[in-house]
């Protein structure tokens, strides 16, 4: 299996994530604060730097209103 990190989905999902946190009027403290995490664990989120677990993005998603089964469906497809 290919290294996730930096891939083109990989790229994607944190686009898509940066997108539904700035459609949702949020800032990085903001959506941290909501997740109880420092403004840095979202910032290394959005940069690429780590990688979104399942329960994280099942969370983002929760937060950010939107359907992670279509995100992912999607993904898979591109």
């Amino acid at each position: 299996m290919a290294k996730t990190l930096g891939s083109e989905k990989h790229k994607a999902l944190i686009s898509l994530l940066i997108k539904k946190r700035e459609a949702a009027g949020l800032t990085q403290a903001q959506l941290a604060d909501t997740l109880g995490e420092y403004q840095s664990f979202v910032a290394r989120l959005e940069s690429g730097q780590r990688r979104v677990d399942v329960i994280e993005f099942l969370e983002l998603a929760k937060i950010l209103s939107f359907d992670p089964f279509s995100v992912l469906r999607d993904l898979s497809q591109s």
